[in-house]
């Protein structure tokens, strides 16, 4: 399908600079374009790109002034913020290729689940007893939706895909491939031989509107009550949430992230790539912590934390520095104690 800048200009509301008639069939990094393709240029380190591009379109920041003579066959596009107006496009693009409603051959759907209208379901899932799917929800194959399960509208749940009796998944939530919602929590209490006994765990997973999981998430069912991903957060590839865990409204975390049982994660916090945060904790709104770090205790106040045990940034930098000159340090401690030594002997 083809769009002119005249179109997109006018779905961005944006101002054009070039041919208004020019044609893109496809999207492309603005280093990688090529004739017939739409880019875009928001982050100034990329700017040199676009003198050499080869895209038809490339969509930039109002701001934006060129330093250098851009190629003759490439049509501006100027808008309040190309990040965003670029992100809406992707979206418009991928709504291109939805899925048909329609239930697939070799599905198993329980006579006593609900399943709203216009619904996707992909071969070989399995929908439990009084599950209820929403509206305009779409299952690709291989998924596994238990027992009581509610999936409300306009959700999209990838290959792969487990979610346990009792859960609960929000409107327009986004759940990729491989994740597991709702596995039991790691509960054990050792008896008096020491041998470990399993403690039921009778809860469940509530997912709020607008949540997105990436591959193989795993997200515990609560010991009892529930474990609970707020309103718009989003959730990297290979993260465990253990039972128990609240994480607050629009709240992010990296891959690899590991989150300990019962711990409050606030609002707007921001978690990097490896992160591991104990149990039974919280942690404020605002925070940010650093990739790699490990959080023992309470964070009482938004703060950027780095290191294990996490430090405040500017004090971690500082303690840095220090470790960095400790082998020069000790060189000289060493010639001191020689120098010391000596004079000792005379």
């Amino acid at each position: 399908m083809e769009f002119s800048a005249e179109q997109i200009a006018g779905i961005l509301n944006g101002e054009i600079l070039g041919d208004a008639e020019v044609k893109v069939n496809d999207l492309a990094k603005i280093e990688e374009g090529k004739k017939g393709t739409l880019s875009f240029l928001s982050n100034p380190k990329y700017e040199e790109y676009i003198y050499t591009t080869g895209s038809s379109i490339c969509i930039v920041n109002k701001t934006f002034e060129p330093s250098k003579v851009l190629p003759e066959e490439l049509t501006l596009i100027k808008v309040e913020d190309a990040y965003s107006c670029f992100a809406k496009l992707l979206e418009l693009y991928g709504n291109l290729y939805k899925k048909e409603a329609v239930i697939e051959e070799f599905t198993h759907i329980d006579p006593e689940a609900n399943m709203g209208d216009n619904v996707h379901i992909g071969s070989f899932t399995y929908i439990g007893k009084n599950a209820s799917i929403g509206p305009d929800v779409i299952i690709y194959p291989n998924c596994y939706i238990g027992e009581n399960v509610t999936i409300s509208s306009g959700t999209k749940i990838f290959p792969g895909v487990t979610i346990y009796h009792d859960c609960k998944i929000g409107s327009n939530c986004i759940i990729h491939a491989g994740t597991v919602i709702g596995s039991d929590g790691f509960g054990f209490a050792p008896d008096e031989h020491g041998k470990f006994q399993k403690i039921p765990q009778i809860g469940n997973v509530i997912l709020e509107d607008d949540v997105e999981l990436g591959s193989n998430v795993s997200i515990d069912r609560a010991t009892m009550g529930s474990t609970f991903i707020r309103k718009g957060v989003k959730i990297d590839n290979l993260c465990q949430i253990a039972h128990n865990v609240d994480v607050d409204e629009n709240s992010a975390m990296a891959a690899q992230v590991g989150i300990a049982g019962s711990t409050k994660i606030g609002k707007h916090v921001l978690i990097g790539g490896q992160a591991g945060i104990s149990g039974h904790i919280k942690i404020a709104d605002h925070t940010k912590i650093v990739a790699q770090s490990g959080i023992p205790s309470n964070i009482k106040k938004a703060q950027t934390l780095m290191g294990s045990p996490g430090i405040p940034l500017d004090d971690f930098k500082r303690s840095y520095f220090g470790f960095r000159k400790l082998p020069g340090l000790l060189k000289k401690v060493q010639e001191l104690e020689e120098k010391i030594e000596a004079l000792t002997k005379v």
